[in-house]
């Protein structure tokens, strides 16, 4: 049994629409549903893969998840506290526990902005560390800590592949130490070789930081090599759930199948 005191994240009756029609007068006629009355639960330290066609709502539900899109209903919890219910403040100091690493680390670097500063900049956001030579050293840290040496520090984004890029951003994500990560599609821009190594970096950081993450992926393959759990998701409901070799080698859902039986070696 899971104790309440071990779940990091809990997200209860979670519903999402967009309007996709207005009158004359602006109001909202009608409205596409993205996300169905969603459950669960992420525990600490566990990855917690999130699977699905493209369009299917995974994107959105990362997005609900961290509080960068508003929901129509439910609650999502992160350490208990309801985090619709949270005033700025509290949520700008929430923000430090929970962050994103997104598929494209290109369009997440500025390209004028060397990735020393772009590494340091969360720090100076969020007015940590005393001064600019106590958040270059730690940035440093954290370019060792991914793989990149000193001498990258004052490059450019264009300057680094997608693979070195990724380990970047991964540098930012979690220059303010995180306990929570949505990554969402974040290596599947990357060729296999290129994905394993960030994969085997992702997971030794967990280990390391102690980090919980949301694992965004259609690549079942990844999914199943790197997350505990794994939840399907379908036209926004999520239709099954379960430990990744209990789903993965005797699902239950009809569409859960049907995503094995379309990748090689996997049913």
């Amino acid at each position: 049994a899971i104790h309440q005191s071990d779940v990091l994240v809990n997200v209860q009756n979670l519903s999402k629409s967009y309007p996709v029609e207005k009158n004359w007068l602006g109001r909202v006629k009608k409205r596409k549903m993205i996300l169905k009355d969603i459950n669960f639960n992420v525990k600490a330290g566990e990855v917690l893969g999130l699977v699905g066609e493209s369009g299917s709502g995974k994107s959105t539900l990362g997005k609900c998840i961290l509080n960068l899109t508003e929901i129509d209903s439910g609650k999502v919890k992160y350490k208990g506290l309801t985090l619709g219910d949270l005033d700025r403040e509290k949520m700008r100091r929430l923000r430090k526990e929970i962050q994103i690493i997104f598929q494209d680390p290109y369009s997440s670097l500025n390209p004028k902005i060397k990735i020393g500063s772009a590494i340091m900049e969360p720090l100076a956001a969020h007015n940590l560390e005393a001064n600019t030579k106590s958040r270059k050293e730690k940035a440093m840290h954290l370019l060792e800590k991914v793989g990149l040496k000193p001498e990258h520090f004052d490059r450019y984004p264009h300057q680094f592949s997608g693979g070195q890029r990724q380990r970047i951003v991964i540098a930012r994500s979690l220059i303010l130490e995180p306990k929570f990560l949505v990554c969402d599609e974040s290596v599947s821009a990357l060729d296999v070789s290129v994905q394993a190594q960030i994969l085997n970096l992702l997971n030794d950081l967990k280990k390391e930081m102690g980090l919980s993450y949301l694992f965004i992926s259609h690549d079942l393959s990844v999914v199943k090599h790197f997350c505990d759990r794994v939840m399907v998701m379908q036209s926004g409901k999520i239709v099954e759930e379960g430990d990744v070799e209990a789903v993965f080698h005797h699902p239950k859902s009809e569409y859960t199948r049907s995503l094995l039986d379309a990748v090689p070696g996997m049913a």
